[in-house]
């Protein structure tokens, strides 16, 4: 027969294990990192349905960004997102090794394996960062969803393990952040700008201005063994009335 006591020590074991589980979990030890795209060269190869993909997430968070595009095949809607940004150049030809020169970072979205392997390979001898699409073991950086309003950027990680999910999570902060955020954002700027003193005073200024975006409701926390105690002493509590009751009678 279950007692109050075995009930504590299963629900204690059973939090214990699942404490060793998490301890023992991988966890995402990626930098996050916003570049300045248009201070450096940026290489893309391939320009089809992925090419595309990789240049509107290039040119969508740095308009003018220097990317130079080589590919065999250029599709009529890569055409036309390339058009729109001078400071993309399309090459429709094979790669050549000396497309890397005076090159920061690569971005392969061909179909070609075999050539991103090569590219790869060049890429390391060089110390050229570099993403391929669909391909997390060949790359140095992912290329993440963005979460955008106005100046507000959140970048989005799952380590290369599911884009799918980044995509869904994105989708929610787009719906949760209001369009106000960006004057927010201006006001907190300009008001930053108007504090006096030293970096400390500024923070602890800025710091109490803030803090109302972050208070929340407080609510009643137990622990599973108050829990447990409180149902015993209900439990006690109405064996103790029924036997009076049942006294009286």
């Amino acid at each position: 027969m279950w007692t109050i006591q075995n009930l504590l020590e299963k629900m204690n074991s059973f939090q214990s294990e699942k404490s060793e589980a998490v301890v023992g979990k991988s966890t995402n030890e990626l930098f996050p990192v916003f570049l300045k795209l248009q201070n450096f060269h940026t290489l893309l190869v391939g320009a089809g349905n992925v090419g595309l993909e990789k240049l509107t997430a290039l040119v969508g968070n740095s308009p003018h960004a220097n990317i130079s595009v080589v590919a065999t095949q250029v599709s009529a809607e890569f055409s036309t997102l390339a058009s729109k940004h001078q400071n993309v150049v399309v090459n429709k030809r094979p790669f050549q090794e000396t497309d890397l020169d005076g090159v920061s970072l690569i971005v392969l979205a061909s179909d070609n394996t075999k050539l991103h392997h090569y590219i790869y390979e060049l890429a390391k001898e060089r110390g050229i960062l570099l993403n391929v699409a669909d391909t997390p073991d060949l790359c140095d950086i992912y290329l993440g969803s963005i979460v955008k309003k106005g100046n507000l950027k959140i970048a989005i990680s799952t380590n290369g393990k599911s884009p799918t999910l980044a995509k869904r999570v994105k989708e929610v902060l787009n719906d949760a952040l209001p369009a106000e955020i960006d004057e927010t954002l201006d006001n907190l700027n300009a008001f930053r700008n108007s504090i006096k003193g030293d970096f400390s005073d500024k923070v602890r200024r800025l710091n109490q201005v803030t803090a109302g975006l972050v208070d929340k409701p407080r609510t009643l926390t137990i622990s599973l063994t108050s829990f447990w105690l409180m149902i015993a002493t209900t439990i006690v509590l109405i064996l103790v009335i029924i036997s009076l009751i049942l006294w009286k009678f």
